[in-house]
């Protein structure tokens, strides 16, 4: 499945306007597209969280669904241990919907978080 993405900004009449949007085509996005960018919001969002750490969780993964050009995506995560979980999702759902939405115009109606694994902390020695 992919999202249909309209031309934003582009002039629809005068000197150098574009003909019509059923004549310009379409931009399909490909699900990888919307995965890629996700994934990489949540490990933006989440890099402090792992700051001086040993041991890192795994990469984020997400899973995309669209729906009549609605994004609905699912988060697979590992968390850092002892934290705020809660807020550590939170963080996650919305930099990955946000980035979404912002660079593929395609609106993001839900975000599932399932988290994999906690990685404890090492303990002091």
């Amino acid at each position: 499945m992919s999202a249909l993405t309209p031309s934003a900004g582009v002039a629809t009449s005068g000197p150098g306007a574009l003909p019509p949007a059923p004549r310009r085509g379409e931009l399909r996005i490909a699900d990888r597209v919307f995965s890629r960018i996700a994934e990489r919001a949540i490990g933006d969002s989440l890099a402090e969280h792992w700051a001086g750490r040993a041991e890192r969780g795994g990469p984020p993964t997400v899973s995309v669904r669209l729906v009549r050009g609605i994004a609905r995506l699912t988060l697979h995560l590992d968390l850092p241990f002892p934290a705020d979980l809660a807020a550590l999702a939170g963080t996650a759902r919305r930099a990955a919907a946000g980035r979404v939405a912002e660079l593929t115009g395609t609106p993001v109606e839900e975000v599932t978080v399932v988290v994999e694994r906690l990685v404890q902390a090492e303990a002091p020695r």
